[in-house]
């Protein structure tokens, strides 16, 4: 008999309208590398609406959008040790990989074959994944991102997906010094982010 996993409620869509309604599901058991974190924010990214109105045509509903995830540690299973309940942590758009091909091997996931997206994927166990518009999530621990103390969560969130879309150009091409100039075309969700480093940056 297969265990019963953690409860959750999440805001799902249905169909193509993209309407989110309350959804009660399971999020997996928690494994021995799994972290199981109370969710506390979740930003909302475009690529939410993309997801939750079918608008790339491989919506597996009913989908629980959201994929910048800041919540607390609440639990971890007995190979984790690098978080402990209590903690402020983040998850990011994706939740799995192979840890085998020569991407993930560079430390480059993100361009996984087998990349497992945080949500509206297809979990190693044939599940649908569900994103962080829910009260729980359970992720393994080396798809976790501790939040640095004084950093305020809400703040965090965005971060996780638009805030690290334009902060890894900006450094892998030297635009993270004082004195450089910097063109942002739009101010949108990842444009104002843009100009937000590039001030930080000088």
């Amino acid at each position: 008999m297969a265990q019963e996993g953690k409860p959750a409620l999440g805001r799902a869509a249905r169909d193509a309208s993209g309407l989110l309604s309350p959804y009660s599901f399971s999020r997996r058991v928690q494994k021995e590398d799994d972290v199981t974190i109370k969710v506390l924010f979740c930003g909302i990214c475009h690529t939410d609406l993309h997801v939750a109105k079918n608008e790339w045509g491989n919506a597996m509903y009913p989908i629980v959008p959201g994929h910048e995830i800041v919540g607390v540690v609440t639990g971890v299973g007995r190979g984790v040790r690098s978080f402990k309940a209590g903690e402020t942590v983040g998850v990011g758009s994706f939740v799995g990989s192979c840890r085998a091909c020569e991407s993930c091997g560079k430390g480059y996931e993100n361009y996984c074959p087998a990349l497992l997206l945080t949500c509206n994927g297809v979990d190693y166990d044939g599940a649908t994944t569900q994103g962080g518009f829910a009260d729980v999530l359970v992720v393994n621990q080396d798809y976790v991102l501790r939040v640095p103390e004084g950093l305020p969560p809400a703040g965090a969130a965005p971060l996780l997906c638009a805030g690290v879309t334009v902060y890894s150009p900006m450094v892998q091409y030297g635009l993270d010094a004082p004195g450089m100039r910097l063109g942002v075309v739009g101010l949108g969700g990842l444009g104002h982010m843009a100009v937000k480093f590039g001030k930080a940056f000088g």
